[in-house]
């Protein structure tokens, strides 16, 4: 979830975790040091894998119901039916 969070606040971040401990971050290659309370925020801000589980779930199933009604479909239906 971590690295996650630092991902989305900077996705050219470079960086070692140990343990997933966020006070261990080691960043690499000249890459800008992000607060510890600003990772946390956007961890609390992260959907959790139940939530992510179910958007999927939920995405899947909109995608089937369109391709029954012969209905287009967005790319991230399509996307989530051939696994991209």
């Amino acid at each position: 979830m971590i690295a996650k969070a630092i991902k989305k606040l900077n996705p050219n971040a470079q960086f070692n975790i140990t343990d997933s401990d966020i006070n261990s971050i080691e960043w690499l290659n000249g890459t800008t040091p992000i607060s510890v309370s600003d990772i946390q925020a956007k961890i609390d801000e992260l959907p959790t894998a139940e939530e992510e589980r179910q958007a999927e779930e939920n995405l899947k199933a909109s995608a089937k119901a369109k391709l029954i009604a012969g209905e287009k479909l967005t790319e991230e239906e399509a996307n989530i039916l051939v696994g991209v």
